[in-house]
């Protein structure tokens, strides 16, 4: 009698445990298992890194799945979407590929993709000292700076600031970072910086200076020295009569001698 009602509590024992770990099994998948409700969406990411004016090619491409409700800005869902374009700029490993650093390249140079709306490409002629040591490289921010010759006196001015540097002689990558003395770099410019460039080229001289990468802050000019106010004072002019010639004239009469006067 004994021995059947210990083996009855080691069953109801051994169940007990069994329902135990069953139930704690279906928690622990529950907590790990998004819940099936919840629908994913696929995303375009960068499996490597980018370079700034690269065309991209599937190598550079993986897909992976986030939740349908997670904010993310217009991006690709397809990687055929994103084969062929152009990075505007660099795009590290595991980034998102968004829509706005991406143009398509139609006929023509790989440098038109890389402008932005409303924007032209000039180049102008450096060397190693107006050229940055050969430490510019695309990507960079430069601000010019005109040298002119006023009579004897040189006059320098800061005449365009934070320009976007696109290429440096015929190379629009940076996967170069130590520096290459170059002939010509290429700056993106409105065409209102476009004349203000030119003109400081015909007149003088110019100089770029480069930009630290996180230095937006455009700084603005000393205001231009008042004229000098000149104050005319006009004294009266004091006339004063003419005193009129004496004239002496010696007379000699044998031994005298005299002197007479006449006024003129």
């Amino acid at each position: 009698m004994l021995k059947a009602r210990g083996f009855t509590l080691l069953l109801i024992s051994l169940a007990l445990a069994l329902g135990a770990a069953w139930i704690a099994r279906g928690w622990v998948i529950s907590r790990l298992t998004p819940p099936s409700s919840q629908p994913q969406v696929p995303v375009v990411v960068a499996a490597a890194e980018i370079p700034f004016g690269v065309r991209v090619d599937p190598r550079f491409l993986q897909v992976i799945e986030l939740p349908a409700n997670t904010p993310i800005a217009p991006h690709y869902s397809n990687p055929k979407q994103a084969v062929g374009l152009v990075a505007l700029q660099k795009v590290l490993p595991g980034e998102i590929l968004l829509r706005g650093e991406f143009a398509r390249h139609p006929a023509g140079s790989m440098l038109a993709a890389l402008l932005k709306p409303g924007m032209r490409a000039i180049t102008v002629p450096v060397n190693e000292v107006v050229g940055v040591a050969g430490f510019l490289l695309p990507g960079n921010h430069v601000d010019v700076v005109e040298a002119r010759m006023n009579g004897q006196r040189a006059v320098t001015k800061t005449v365009l600031q934070n320009l976007l540097v696109l290429a440096v002689d015929q190379t629009d990558s940076h996967k170069k970072n130590g520096p290459v003395v170059v002939h010509a770099v290429t700056l993106e410019v409105t065409p209102p910086q476009a004349d203000v460039l030119v003109k400081a080229m015909t007149e003088g001289r110019i100089q770029l200076t480069l930009r630290g990468p996180t230095d937006t802050v455009l700084s603005t000019p000393p205001p231009a020295p008042r004229p000098r106010r000149i104050v005319i004072v006009r004294r009266p002019i004091r006339v004063t009569a003419r005193r009129p010639a004496v004239r002496s004239v010696t007379i000699i009469r044998g031994t005298e001698v005299d002197k007479a006067h006449a006024s003129s």
